[in-house]
């Protein structure tokens, strides 16, 4: 007996199309992984605080209509005096689902809430890489993807108001 009211006849599953707005991780993936312990077993005896470098990378691009790809490349080093005692190249990807966003919508989901999802797993991944080559776990501060999203389109805007070109025109 189905109460009224309740999750599944407010779906309104009987109308045949679903035209809200939607997006969401297919599923997510190691694209490519490179670990480098080149200077083992030496640099696992190294005393010096090492200097650990850290960026990454957002990159999307469309597979086929409602389906994306977002890859967060991470690339991860730690050096010091003597030499490198690791490196780490990670490549974490998914594929995206959206239907019906608008494009700045769409834009700020491939660019800041994708990469925010992905995030956490790939820390793990770097994390494990790190430990599997010898050292202690490498485990990266949480970044604000949202944050970063808002300061690039600003800066972005700025330029081209500089350069003449009106404001939200690409």
């Amino acid at each position: 007996m189905a109460d009224e009211g309740n999750v599944i006849s407010d779906l309104n599953l009987g109308n045949g199309e679903d035209t809200a707005p939607a997006a969401g991780i297919i599923s997510q993936y190691v694209k490519d992984l490179s670990v480098e312990n080149p200077n083992a077993p030496q640099s696992f005896s190294w005393q010096d605080e090492p200097q650990i470098e850290v960026q990454f990378n957002i990159g999307a691009r469309q597979i086929d209509g409602e389906v994306h790809e977002v890859e967060l490349k991470i690339m991860c080093a730690s050096k010091g005096p003597q030499g490198t005692a690791f490196a780490v190249e990670l490549a974490y990807a998914a594929l995206v689902g959206m239907r019906n966003l608008e494009e700045g919508q769409a834009h700020a989901f491939l660019y800041a809430e994708a990469p925010r999802i992905l995030f956490p797993f790939a820390r793990r991944v770097v994390a494990d890489a790190v430990r599997d080559a010898g050292f202690a776990p490498l485990m990266l501060e949480p970044i604000d993807f949202n944050g970063l999203y808002i300061q690039q389109i600003q800066a972005q805007q700025q330029a081209d108001a500089a350069q003449g070109e009106p404001v939200g025109h690409a």
